[in-house]
């Protein structure tokens, strides 16, 4: 909903803002509903959990007041952003004081001075996101849009409420959030916008890794990742925040023999991966799938281009990636670089023969993540051959049965050898050396062969006779 003749008022269903409107009334002070909650009403997008309220004055003092008189006891209180957060009736409600802000050229955080509701939504980021409700009495449920933000709403555009240029250089995080909201709205950006994010694109560099992150993994959980990225590849700010991802684009010819825009490929890998699933770091595991590919590539001759081994030296590169950015260095990352690793795999199972051994080898090394890990290589099809890909699929599927009928049978998902080193240490009476190692890799090798079922007794007795083998006595 874009009218400008909109009843705007029905949009204040929440109890909170009755409430508000009597506070304010009996503490005289000037109070608005801003931002976000305006914005996705107004797009009639999903109700949102958290409401921006700005008051002309004291925005902490009124938050205080206001969780006193609805009887809240906790108030989140951040002084220096001058800002109050507290839930009320399942929804988060942050207060700020109107004000005026100006910016020094080293920093994005601004200088601060109270002002008007006028200057609180010039000090906004985009016109969509000034937009402010009343909640006074006398004007209450009237919408103020000093820069047509209703308009651009209904254009499906991004577009600064000051010059974009100034608005950009002063925080250029506004930036990466032009180019998320692009993607999450399916909005344009404004050409001037555009053009002033290209030429204050350095300017990013003062921008926090936990910032930058934040803005990807949000571009990353959109219904169609390839805009935001491509934007941020158009606009030249990939190139400084995420080199590797950069370096995917182009394509190159030898003895006019060309490989694939890798670049492109991924950004369809991640659209295709977000079809299918909603976990982020199923996503960042599409996105990092063929990092390596740039550090890879060789062109050999009668082969043409290849790039061998680009899933084990990008599993290396997803930690230094991850660090970088400041994500978790945690089992997300390792669950990112298990399904880098193991991307190759299912692919040349599917390619080949379909041996109970490869696929007991694959369950084994993939563990709980196998469904995560096939689901990346069925969206890693992204060949312009339509019956190519249908053939894949349907290939696919066979693995996808056949894991299911080997892991029923030998129940080898997160795998634990039957009989531990310790055990077989016991047994012969021998202390920790390669001999241990040696017959519990020689069990764990019979078992994905299909030599000696997945069980303790089979493991048992194949355990004596390797030790006979070996030349050790009981």
């Amino acid at each position: 909903m874009t009218d400008k003749n909109i009843d705007i008022s029905q949009f204040l269903t929440h109890k909170i803002f009755e409430i508000i409107r009597r506070l304010s009334e009996q503490d005289n002070t000037e109070v608005y509903v801003i931002g976000g909650f305006v914005r996705d009403k107004l797009l009639a997008r999903s109700e949102k959990k958290d409401i921006d309220i700005v008051v002309r004055g004291n925005g902490i003092e009124f938050a205080r007041k206001l969780a006193n008189y609805v009887g809240i006891k906790k108030v989140s209180v951040f002084k220096t952003y001058g800002t109050a957060m507290f839930t009320y009736d399942g929804t988060e409600l942050e207060f700020v004081g109107a004000r005026k802000e100006s910016y020094n050229p080293d920093s994005r955080n601004p200088v601060v001075e109270s002002g008007t509701i006028e200057d609180d939504q010039k000090r906004r980021d985009f016109t969509i996101n000034a937009l402010a409700i009343s909640l006074n009495t006398e004007t209450y449920g009237e919408l103020t849009d000093p820069f047509n933000g209703i308009e651009d709403l209904h254009f499906r555009t991004i577009r600064t409420p000051l010059d974009p240029d100034i608005t950009f250089s002063d925080d250029p995080l506004r930036m990466l959030r032009a180019i998320r909201f692009a993607a999450q709205l399916d909005f344009r950006i404004d050409d001037d916008c555009f053009a002033a994010i290209k030429s204050n694109k350095n300017r990013i560099k003062i921008i926090t890794a936990e910032r930058i992150h934040t803005e990807l993994n949000k571009i990353l959980m959109t219904k169609t990742p390839s805009i935001g990225f491509k934007l941020l590849y158009d606009s030249g700010l990939l190139e400084i925040i995420f080199p590797e991802l950069y370096n995917l684009s182009g394509i190159s010819t030898q003895k006019s023999i060309s490989h694939k825009d890798n670049f492109l490929h991924t950004l369809q890998v991640v659209d295709n991966i977000a079809q299918l699933s909603d976990d982020l770091w199923l996503r960042w595991a599409a996105l990092l799938h063929d990092i390596a590919k740039p550090r890879t590539k060789r062109f050999v001759e009668g082969i043409g281009w290849t790039f061998h081994s680009h899933n084990f030296v990008g599993a290396k590169m997803v930690p230094e990636i991850f660090a970088r950015f400041k994500l978790p260095m945690n089992e997300k990352m390792k669950f990112v670089q298990k399904v880098v690793d193991l991307h190759m795999r299912p692919i040349a199972l599917v390619e080949d023969i379909v041996t109970d051994s490869a696929i007991r080898r694959l369950l084994v090394d993939a563990g709980e993540d196998i469904d995560a890990l096939m689901t990346l290589c069925e969206a890693d099809i992204t060949s312009k051959n339509e019956k190519k890909v249908a053939q894949f699929i349907e290939n696919f599927k066979l693995v996808r049965k056949k894991i299911l009928e080997v892991e029923e049978r030998d129940s080898l998902r997160n795998f634990q050898p039957p009989v531990s080193g310790e055990e077989i240490m016991e047994y012969f009476g021998i202390p920790a050396c390669k001999t241990v190692g040696d017959i519990k890799n020689a069990i764990k090798e019979a078992i994905l062969e299909g030599i000696i079922p997945n069980e303790r007794e089979k493991a048992w007795e194949f355990m004596i006779e390797k030790g006979k083998e070996l030349g050790i006595r009981n």
